[in-house]
């Protein structure tokens, strides 16, 4: 693929995305929906998040892992444990991140 074919399907790409969340966005801005899609359509955030943060935490080298020695689902635990306390994003990224180095130090240590 030479580079124009490249940076025109990127730029394509863009366009393609751009146009679907466009119509999106304007087709919902002139109906109303329905109230129970309207209450459903609140957890689709939490849903995907769970979706792919959930199977970064539990599997290691594609097997389920449940035990002290996953050092990634300990640090999620102290995450949701600092987000559950203070409720601040940052500080929840910070803590779980400081978590999850920590344990990855001692288990190159140990």
């Amino acid at each position: 693929m030479n580079t124009f074919a490249f940076w025109l399907a990127v730029a394509g790409a863009g366009v393609v995305t751009f146009a679907l969340r466009l119509s999106f966005i304007a087709l919902l801005g002139r109906i109303e929906l329905p109230v129970l899609l309207s209450q459903a359509l609140r957890f689709v955030p939490a849903a995907v998040f769970t979706a792919v943060v959930v199977p970064l935490l539990f599997y290691v080298d594609g097997a389920v892992e449940v035990s002290l020695g996953n050092e990634k689902l300990l640090a999620g635990l102290a995450a949701v444990l600092i987000a559950w306390r203070i409720r601040s994003v940052p500080l929840t990224l910070l803590g779980g991140m400081a978590t999850l180095w920590i344990l990855q130090a001692l288990g190159q240590i140990l």
